[in-house]
């Protein structure tokens, strides 16, 4: 492979989702709604399945409600950070 095409080479999402299981990862929901929780399930159509969930309060870290295990509609996500334990450090509300 030449230098150019491994920059281009492209990555598949839900893979990357996939391989998050057992994470801590966050969610943004089209209607601004975003979440914390470790990622049991998910599936092609990016349903997913959040142990230990935890709805923030928007742009904050802070809990707003815990709901323990959250089925979350593929449809209705905005994006997923799975590198979110990473990013908090110890503002993890969990």
């Amino acid at each position: 492979m030449s230098q150019r095409q491994q920059r281009t080479k492209m990555i598949n999402p839900l893979k990357v989702l996939r391989e998050a299981t057992g994470r801590i990862i966050f969610v943004k929901l089209k209607d601004g709604s975003e979440y914390v929780g470790k990622l049991e399930v998910t599936d092609s159509t990016m349903n997913l399945v959040l142990d230990n969930c935890i709805e923030l309060k928007p742009g904050t870290h802070e809990p707003r409600v815990k709901y323990g295990r959250a089925l979350i509609r593929g449809s209705h996500v905005v994006y997923v950070s799975v590198d979110y334990e990473i990013v908090a450090g110890e503002q993890l509300p969990l």
